[in-house]
């Protein structure tokens, strides 16, 4: 046998668990393995899936990241708030893959004219959103203060 197949005792040393322990993890399904006369012998994929560690022999499984944001920004009045998260929304949904979408949540405390943004997704569509938010609170004053026709 190779490196590919392992025993009940060397799962056993990998994890740090007790022979006997392993053995009902097979019986009970949740760890795969091959029974070759009276030993079992577990394949390094079916480790690996118990353990959650990618296989590091695959190299079509591409690596994935995922960032999470939370942007505070103060000094922002009811409408700002709306117009702003409509705009982050709106560009959330546009032009970001589908199978990895990005998710933005808002919620603004009028009390303290306070808005929090929380941005979940990959990293560059999240640079972008972010970068897009940087660029809107830079160049609108109209979102920060006072409130349109306020004097």
């Amino acid at each position: 046998m190779g490196n590919d197949m392992y025993s009940v005792e060397q799962v056993a040393d990998r994890l740090g668990l007790h022979v006997r322990t392993v053995r009902g993890y097979i019986r009970s399904g949740r760890l795969r393995a091959v029974r070759i006369g009276k030993q079992y012998r577990v394949a390094r994929a079916d480790l690996d899936a118990l353990t959650g560690t990618p296989d590091p022999a695959r190299p079509d499984v591409p690596v994935a990241a995922e960032v999470s944001s939370i942007v505070q920004v103060d000094g922002i009045h009811r409408h700002g708030a709306d117009r702003l998260g409509t705009l982050l929304l709106a560009a959330a949904n546009t032009n970001h893959d589908p199978a990895n979408p990005l998710r933005v949540q808002t919620l603004h405390d009028e009390e303290r004219s306070r808005m929090k943004v929380v941005i979940i997704g990959g990293v560059a569509a999240t640079a972008e959103l972010l970068h897009l938010l940087h660029g809107v609170l830079d160049g609108d004053d109209s979102l920060l203060g006072k409130e349109i026709g306020d004097a």
